[in-house]
């Protein structure tokens, strides 16, 4: 019997943020990781600013812990980070962490038993649900949220590359 997943959020613990090292790929001035690459929110609430300090204005607010986030720039101890829909600005470092996550796009999505479309399917996921990444091939994830797991179309979740491959 499938199960679908409601829009439920993950707890972000520790991870390897550098993934796959590509000598062509821009690095960060402050980690030398590579820019741009996706993030997650480590804290329930965070405040985006215009700029790299408190001086600087709130902008946002993100409220969603375990949200991903494409991170673009470095400053100090602040990260530049944007959204799904392109919202953001300037986050202090200690609220971000380097653990995957995705927020799955497609409407009931099937979680497959294996990374084949004609696997059986374990459960089903909502749009909204963040998920954490795990192994993704040419086409499919592995995600996990609420207690369920399986693979997903890769297309069908944002915070990972079209052409992202994990282990």
């Amino acid at each position: 019997m499938a199960v679908v997943l409601a829009a439920l959020a993950v707890s972000p613990g520790a991870a390897d943020p550098s993934g796959p090292i590509d000598p062509d790929r821009p690095r960060g001035p402050v980690t030398n990781l590579p820019l741009p690459r996706y993030v997650s929110l480590k804290a329930d609430k965070a405040n985006v600013r215009r700029g790299p300090s408190l001086s600087h204005k709130i902008d946002w607010i993100f409220t969603r812990r375990g949200m991903p986030l494409l991170l673009t720039g470095e400053y100090g101890h602040w990260r530049r980070v944007s959204d799904r829909d392109g919202a953001g600005g300037w986050v202090h470092y200690a609220l971000l962490s380097g653990v995957r996550t995705v927020i799955v796009e497609q409407d009931l999505l099937p979680l497959h038993a294996r990374p084949d479309s004609g696997a059986r399917i374990n459960a089903y996921a909502e749009a909204g649900v963040i998920a954490r990444l795990g192994s993704c091939n040419a086409t499919m994830c592995r995600i996990s949220a609420g207690g369920q797991s399986g693979w997903a179309v890769k297309s069908a979740l944002w915070g990972v590359e079209a052409d992202e491959l994990r282990e």
